[in-house]
Order: structure tokens, then C-alpha cells, then sequence
């Protein structure tokens, strides 16, 4: 098989874990380069070049990674000054790796399909150390013949590649997961804020927690740090992330329409920690927004 040639848009925190295992894998790659520069330096010096614009990256090109943020900034890639739909041509593939909106997928997918480009969903999970390991987790939505064509080359950055469906069922899917990530961090916050409320000792009701049915891999990335060192940085991933996917899922579900109790509620509690000036800080930091409503102390300084 024809080693496939890639561009990349977006070596953010999990973007250059994915260039990185590309290069190391014998992929040639291309990278667009936004505002940070800061991690480019070792990916130019293990064989990465780099384009001007998002339509360069597309130019002479198998396949086009995107890793970034959300919706508007894939919309801007796409329709921006020297975008990539101005450079599209039969054959190119282009697989947006970023958590973005369905609707706005759908309206990409076909103005790329009139111009015979496959526009496939694929968003990823874990974090940024499974990228530089090349572990990371993605949920495909790809006609079969795409998924074929992309699967050698997602093996490059991935230890787990799932083929959830036809185009658009990605996005689907990783709203759903994060939806119910989201929704029990925001619970154990909460919980936490009530139990510390009452007087209860928060170490109890870890220990009792981590040996039961609720036990599960989103409690310990939220508490085992915080309670045993004093940190909240043990769920590597941004609240401000999470408010944008939480509104992402709650339109989706509008769409539908679904009734969504759960998914508003969670939104709401990430609207209110970024509104108190936590929507930089990772998901623990829910424990230092419920301590700032409630007037308690969860996390031990």
C-alpha cells in the first residue's frame, strides 16, 4: 500500500502527539500552524513541513487532519480566506478530529461532497498523554470504503479506532459519551459540596465511593488527586471545553427533539464555573467553583 500522504491542521495539546506518531509511522505531513509556534520545533526536525495557508496544507495531499477546538473554528478553516473547500478536489479526504457541532458537520460534508471530497467525523478520547503515546481512543463516522482508506493511517496515532456508523455518527457518539462524562463530574461536585456542607469527612466518602457501584474511571480523575494531594488536575481536560460540548449536545438533543434534563443541568453547572472564572482550569476545578457558591472547602490546602 502507497505510504498516504497527510496534512494536519492543529498541533495543539493532542494534535502534536498525532504529528508526532504520523512522522515516526513514515507518513509525510504538512502542517497549517495557527498562533502557538511553541511545539512545532521537534516536528520540523523529524521530517513535518509547513504550509501557509489552510489550502496549501491541502495541495498534493491523501488526507487532511483537523484537531481543533469546535465548529467555528473548523467553519473558518473550511470557508475562510485560502480555505480548504477553495482547494478541494475529487479524492482528497478530509477527517475533522475535533468534538464539533452535527448540524454544522452536516452542511461541511455537503459542500465538500460537491466537489467529490469525502468529509468524515472523527473525534477522539483520552488525553494528551495517550496522543504522544500513540494511544488515543476515535469514534469513526465514515461510509466503509473511507473508513478502509483511513484506518492504516489513524492506527498511526491510535490504540483504539471504532467504526460507529456513516458520516456524522462520530459526532454523534462523542456527544453522547462526553454528555454523561460531564454530567457525573458535575454531580460529584456537587455531592462533594453537599457532604463537606454537612461536616462529613470527604475521605470517607471516597473510600466508600471507590469500593462501589458508583466507582468508575471519572471519580477517581476527579477525586484521587484532589483528595490526596490537593490538586485539580487529575481529569486532563478544560471546562471550557466541556461547556462548549455540553451546548453542542443540548442543541443536538433540541434538534431531535429530546427532552434533556440531565445534559441542561450539567450545561448550566459549566456556565456558572466559567462565569465564576474557572473556564480555563481542568474538570476538577468544579470542586473550587461548588467552594466558592457554597462557602465550604473540598479540596485540602
Amino acid at each position: 500500500m502507497t505510504t498516504k500522504k497527510i496534512g494536519f491542521i492543529g498541533i495543539g495539546m493532542m494534535g502534536h502527539g498525532m504529528v508526532r506518531n504520523l512522522l515516526a509511522k513514515g507518513f509525510p505531513v504538512k502542517l497549517k500552524v495557527h498562533r502557538n509556534r511553541a511545539n512545532l520545533a521537534d516536528l520540523l526536525a523529524a521530517g513535518a513541513t509547513e504550509a501557509d495557508t489552510h489550502a496549501a496544507t491541502a495541495q498534493d495531499v491523501d488526507i487532511v487532519f483537523l484537531c481543533v477546538t469546535g465548529s467555528p473554528q473548523v467553519e473558518a478553516i473550511v470557508y475562510g480566506a485560502d480555505g480548504l473547500l477553495g482547494a478541494a478536489r475529487a479524492g482528497l479526504i478530509v477527517v475533522d478530529c475535533s468534538t464539533a457541532e452535527p448540524s454544522s458537520s452536516t452542511r461541511i460534508r455537503a459542500d465538500f461532497a460537491a466537489r467529490g471530497v469525502s468529509f468524515i467525523d472523527a473525534p477522539l478520547a483520552r488525553t494528551p498523554k495517550e496522543a504522544e503515546e500513540g494511544r488515543l481512543n476515535t469514534m469513526v463516522g465514515a461510509d466503509p470504503e473511507d473508513f478502509r482508506t483511513i484506518e492504516p493511517v489513524l492506527q498511526a496515532f491510535c490504540e483504539n479506532i471504532f467504526h460507529v456508523g456513516p458520516p456524522g455518527h462520530g459526532h454523534v457518539l462523542k456527544l453522547v459519551n462526553n454528555m454523561m462524562a460531564m454530567s457525573f463530574a458535575s454531580c460529584i461536585a456537587e455531592a462533594f459540596a453537599v457532604a463537606a456542607k454537612s461536616g462529613l469527612d470527604l475521605k470517607r466518602l471516597y473510600d466508600v465511593v471507590s469500593v462501589g457501584g458508583v466507582n468508575c474511571g471519572i471519580f477517581q480523575m476527579m477525586t484521587a488527586k484532589t483528595l490526596t494531594e490537593g490538586t485539580v488536575d487529575g481529569f486532563k481536560f478544560g471546562i471550557a471545553n466541556a461547556q462548549k460540548d455540553l451546548r453542542y449536545y443540548t442543541h443536538l438533543a433540541e434538534s431531535l427533539p429530546v427532552a434533556s434534563f440531565m445534559g441542561e443541568a450539567a450545561h448550566q453547572s459549566l456556565v456558572q464555573a466559567v462565569n465564576l472564572g474557572f473556564g480555563d482550569k481542568l474538570i476538577a476545578s468544579l470542586f473550587e467553583a461548588q467552594e466558592k457558591i457554597n462557602d465550604v472547602k473540598i479540596v485540602p490546602r
